[in-house]
Parts: C-alpha cells; sequence; structure tokens
C-alpha cells in the first residue's frame, strides 16, 4: 500500500493546518480552510494514472485545484484557480506533457454552493487527454459536450478516494459513498465529552447506529469492521487530539472497503492528513475506494 499522489497532499493545494501551539493566537492564524479533494483513477489511450480535484471555500470566495498524475506519483500538470482569480467562473487550460495534449475545461459560473466547498448543481469539470474524454463532474453535461471536441472515451475514471474537513464542537455531519458511483448516505459522528471519565464516540450512517466506542481515553485509535451497501468497510479513528491536543486540533476517520482475504491495515499518522490509503486488489487489479474525514473541534 502507497500514500495517494503527491499532489494530493496538503502542501499541494497551499492549505494551513492548524498547529499544535498552545497559543490562541497562532492556532487562529492557521486555522483549517474548508476543503474537499476527490481523487479519480484514470486508464486512458495515452495515459493512466490519477486525478485529484479539490474544491477549496475561502473567506474571499471559492477555489479549484486539478492535478494529473502518473501511477508512479508523479505530478504531470496541476492546475490552481485561486479566489482571487475565480471571477473567472469558466475556462479552459491544456498543458503538454511528453508530446501529448491534456485539456481541462470548467464552468462554474452557474454553480450553486451549500456549506460545502463542492458546487451542488449548476456546473462541470472535464479532463480530457488527446482529446480523449476521461473524467466529466456535475450535471451540466450538455453544456461540456457542446464545449469539448471530445473521442468517446474506453473507460471513464473511476472515483478512488475522498478527503473532506468538517467542523463542529460535538457533531460532525457529511454526505459520503464508499464505492465509485454509490449512493450516497448521510455521515454523522457524535463525539460525547460530557462525562469527564467515559467520553464516547457513536457513528451513524442514515440514523442508523453502526460504530459506539466507550472509555475513549483509553480507545483513542482503533478500528472496526461495518456493512454498507452489502460492501464490507473498516473504519479506523484516532481521536488522540481531541482528548489531549488544543481545541483546535484535528481527530482522523478513515473508511476503506475491504477486499475478501484483505490482512487489516494500520491507520497512518493523523499528523500526515491526508491519511488515505491507495489498496489495489492484484487478482481484478481494481482499486478499493477510501475517504477520510479530518473533524476539527471547534469550541
Amino acid at each position: 500500500m502507497k500514500d495517494f499522489p503527491s499532489c494530493f497532499g496538503e502542501n499541494g493545494v497551499q492549505v494551513a493546518d492548524s498547529s499544535s501551539s498552545s497559543s490562541s493566537s497562532s492556532a487562529n492564524k492557521s486555522a483549517p480552510q474548508n476543503l474537499v479533494t476527490c481523487v479519480y483513477q484514470y486508464d486512458s489511450r495515452t495515459f493512466s494514472g490519477f486525478i485529484t480535484v479539490t474544491w477549496i471555500k475561502y473567506l474571499m470566495g471559492q477555489g479549484l485545484s486539478i492535478a494529473v498524475e502518473s501511477p508512479a506519483n508523479e505530478c504531470l500538470c496541476k492546475a490552481d484557480m485561486k479566489p482571487w482569480l475565480f471571477s473567472k467562473r469558466k475556462g479552459f487550460k491544456r498543458f503538454v506533457v511528453n508530446s501529448a495534449t491534456v485539456d481541462i475545461y470548467w464552468d462554474l459560473s452557474s454553480a450553486k454552493f451549500g456549506s460545502s466547498p463542492e458546487p451542488l448543481e449548476g456546473f462541470y469539470l472535464a479532463v480530457a487527454f488527446d482529446q480523449e474524454l476521461c473524467l466529466l463532474l456535475g450535471d451540466s453535461q450538455h453544456k461540456a459536450y457542446r464545449k469539448i471536441d471530445s473521442k468517446p472515451p474506453i473507460s471513464t475514471a473511476t472515483f478512488v478516494a475522498k478527503r473532506e474537513h468538517v467542523f463542529g464542537k460535538r457533531l460532525y455531519n457529511s454526505r459520503a459513498q464508499f464505492h465509485d458511483k454509490g449512493e450516497l448516505h448521510d455521515l454523522r459522528i457524535e463525539h460525547d465529552h460530557s462525562k469527564k471519565f467515559d467520553n464516547s464516540l457513536v457513528m451513524y450512517i442514515d440514523k442508523k447506529k453502526v460504530l459506539q466506542v466507550t472509555h475513549l481515553k483509553w480507545k483513542f485509535r482503533g478500528n472496526q469492521n461495518i456493512s454498507v451497501d452489502g460492501i464490507s468497510i473498516e473504519v479506523y479513528w484516532d481521536v488522540h487530539s481531541w482528548l489531549f491536543g488544543t481545541i483546535h486540533d484535528k481527530a482522523i476517520f478513515l473508511f476503506r472497503t475491504r477486499f475478501p482475504g484483505e490482512k487489516l491495515a494500520t491507520l497512518p499518522s493523523p499528523h500526515s492528513c491526508p491519511a488515505i490509503l491507495r489498496t489495489k486488489d492484484t487478482e481484478s487489479q481494481a482499486y478499493g475506494f477510501s475517504l477520510v474525514l479530518c473533524a476539527w473541534r471547534n469550541e
């Protein structure tokens, strides 16, 4: 198992994580930005590897980063739409990589956003390799097809990982799908710290309790298997920073699909967020899906 592509890292999108300093002023200066990062595995006639799409929500507006990587984690090209340039909410960028072309198209001029940095509707984002469309996101695909002169794809990119920052005092909410094109589920994590010596953690999927951990001060790291959509999901948690860090520290929750017979992995260090692993079934050559939630405590 390897780390996800280097463009997927925090520095790749210039994100500031919380400092471990006890100074509240320092913590405020390094407060985390609200972002969602999605990773797609692609395989075209001329390219194979990963596409990383990061949606960022700044105080001054929305930001967007798209990176293309080879299977060896080499960043082939990267496009950043910073918020002060984001007034131009649609555009096109072309890169030439090893005599081949990478075209990136986006149109967010009519996009609608909620609390998450990801747009809800009214947009498209497309990536093509040598005019072969490999990734198309959004609900305005008819606009994309009119804009893009593209060959039919051999196969579209597969959604293999997602990392999201969530914020709260006791409740942390998200929406998640646990495999490519899977059903969206409501995910809720509750941290009960009202009892001084018996913190607890409860996790719900679509209002159904799927995991409960008591005595967190002794079980602040662990893992447990659950089932979602008939798929085996291994859940890892590391809430050490919640219990023993500053009020601005984050906990890490990792959800990853398990292939039959696969051995359990160890949760990576919480300080290396995003803590996502790429796993591969050697028989089917398929990639499993991983979801990481970085849960920041606001008090």
